[in-house]
Parts: C-alpha cells; sequence; structure tokens
C-alpha cells in the first residue's frame, strides 16, 4: 500500500499528542483531588419553589429581585412552560424553622410575596420542596457504579470481537474522556448535577461507537495490507475514517450548540459536559485509543482469524 493514501500523517505526533494527554489529565486528576466539583442541589440540600406567572417568566428580573433581597445563590430556571419556573437555592442554616420542609414552604411563601410585589406580572406559588442530600448521594453512587460497570462490560465486549489490545485502548480512551470533562468542571466551577451525570454517561456510547469505527477500519487493515508497518496501517486507517468522524462530530456539535443557545439554564450543564466530549472523544479516538494499539505492539499475527484444524486438514488434502 502506497503512502499517497496517507493525507494527514496523525501519528507523526502521537508522542507529542500522549504526552499533553498525560500532562491534561494529571491536571484534572489534581483539581478533582483538590477543589474537587461545586454540585447542585441535585447532590446537597436545598429548596426548590416553583411558581407560575400570568405571563412570559421574566427570568433575568425574577434573578435581580431575588439577588437584592439576599438569595444571591438562587438558581433560576424554567420547567413546563415559559410561564413556570423553579428556583433552586440551599437552606438558610440560621432558619428558625422547626424542620427543613418547614424552611422550605416559608421560603416559597417569601419569594412569591416578594415577586409578586416587585414583577410586573400575576405570580401564583405551585409548591415548595426540600431537596435531600441522601437522594443525590444515592444518585451519585449509583451513577459512578454504572460508569464502572459500562467500562468494564465494554471493555470485555471490545476483547471478544477485536482483540485484547483493542479493548485496553478503547477503556483508555473513555477514561481519558471523562476525566478530562470532569477537570474542566473541577477547574472552572461549572455546577455538576444530575444532568451533567446524565452527560457522562451519553458521553461514553459516543467516544465508544467513535472508537469502534476506528478499530474495525484498524483490523481490516491489519489483515489486508501485508507489507506495512503499524504505524503506517493506523495512519491510513485514520485517514479513511476521518471525513465518518468529522461529519458526526459537526452534526453532534450542531445540536448541541442549539440546546445550549436555546435550551435554557436547566440544560446548559448537560451541552457543555457534551460538548466537551465530543470534541476529547473525537481527539482520543484518533491519539489516545490508536496510541495504545501502537504501544502494546499489536500486530497483523494478533488480529488473523484463526483457522480450525478441520479445515487446515482439509485444504492440505489433495
Amino acid at each position: 500500500m502506497s503512502n499517497t493514501r496517507i493525507r494527514i500523517d496523525f501519528m507523526r505526533g502521537r508522542r507529542v499528542a500522549a504526552l499533553l494527554s498525560m500532562i491534561a489529565i494529571l491536571i484534572a486528576i489534581g483539581s478533582l483531588a483538590l477543589r474537587g466539583l461545586e454540585f447542585g442541589l441535585d447532590f446537597t440540600s436545598g429548596t426548590s419553589v416553583r411558581l407560575n406567572f400570568s405571563q412570559a417568566a421574566p427570568i433575568d428580573a425574577v434573578n435581580s429581585e431575588l439577588e437584592q433581597a439576599g438569595y444571591e445563590d438562587a438558581v433560576v430556571v424554567n420547567f413546563g412552560s415559559d410561564r413556570d419556573i423553579r428556583i433552586l437555592l440551599p437552606l438558610d442554616p440560621n432558619a428558625e424553622a422547626a424542620s427543613e420542609a418547614e424552611q422550605a414552604a416559608l421560603t416559597g411563601e417569601a419569594i412569591a410575596a416578594l415577586l409578586g410585589e416587585r414583577v410586573d406580572t400575576g405570580v401564583i406559588l405551585l409548591g415548595s420542596d426540600y431537596v435531600s442530600a441522601k437522594v443525590g448521594e444515592e444518585l451519585a453512587e449509583q451513577g459512578g457504579l454504572g460508569m464502572l460497570v459500562a467500562l468494564g462490560i465494554i471493555m470485555l465486549y471490545i476483547a471478544v470481537r477485536f482483540q485484547f489490545k483493542f479493548s485496553v485502548g478503547a477503556v483508555v480512551a473513555l477514561a481519558h474522556d471523562l476525566l478530562f470533562t470532569l477537570g474542566i468542571f473541577s477547574l472552572t466551577g461549572m455546577e455538576f448535577n444530575l444532568n451533567t451525570l446524565a452527560a457522562l454517561l451519553a458521553i461514553i456510547g459516543y467516544s465508544l461507537n467513535d472508537t469502534i469505527v476506528v478499530s474495525d477500519r484498524i483490523r481490516e487493515n491489519f489483515r489486508t495490507l501485508r507489507k506495512t508497518e503499524p504505524v503506517e496501517t493506523v495512519n491510513i486507517s485514520l485517514n479513511q475514517t476521518l471525513g465518518r468522524t468529522m461529519i458526526t462530530s459537526f452534526t453532534t456539535l450542531l445540536v448541541l450548540f442549539s440546546i445550549l443557545l436555546m435550551g435554557g439554564e436547566s440544560t446548559r450543564g448537560f451541552a457543555i459536559a457534551l460538548i466537551i466530549g465530543v470534541i476529547v472523544g473525537t481527539y482520543s479516538s484518533i491519539y489516545v485509543a490508536s496510541n495504545v494499539i501502537i504501544f502494546m505492539k499489536v500486530t497483523r499475527e494478533d488480529l488473523l482469524i484463526p483457522v480450525k484444524e478441520g479445515a487446515e486438514a482439509d485444504g492440505a488434502m489433495p
């Protein structure tokens, strides 16, 4: 196979890419260890207040009035229709209410009265609830366990479908994508909530799909290109799948940026996490999974289809 099929020499920079990836992951792990994540009310205790407006809810005016009234940490999001909003805010440790539920009820009534006076539209209190941290902790534990189980099953699946070295590359690439995304959230202090956790699970599926497509082409080329070195074979495979990878990433990013710009505050973390995941997932399928395959010295013999003894004997008969 001639080098003319290699339009972009991806593997020429594989050592630099590996170094940059290791630095980025070390920074992410360090930030997660030292700073942690800014958990939202899904994982911490707080109050959820639901309000209905007679007209489209003026989100900016509500935020301004709440800030002036001392609710600086309040998060205002639409839910249901453009006339319904949900206000999330932490519990006041100095409140004199007998219980968290009572404090949530009093807070809801106070906010409804405040906005009814200061916002030029009718306001109806739909309800106010106490959000327990215990529920969020259980969901976080189940989500983390789900990711670990998913990685284990993925590693087993790719080992059976392709080869063990390919499964190591795929799992390393997935771990790279997840840690990078979590590191960005930790470094920037963006809120981490259940929507963000759902986005991380979606990143696993997206990144895995891209890695499998590339791995499948690498396997086929290892079997058919007999006179090329492993690095050249991987390069050819990456160039052959480049068009599909770029089109898939571009169309996915179009949808995600639309969600980010038009979806409101409730989907902001989900969209940002997936945008980061799609970009870094495209990178990892080229420079992480493929790099690991080359590092583990995959050979053509590793990917040859085993011949059954009976079939080999039949072929040897005159």
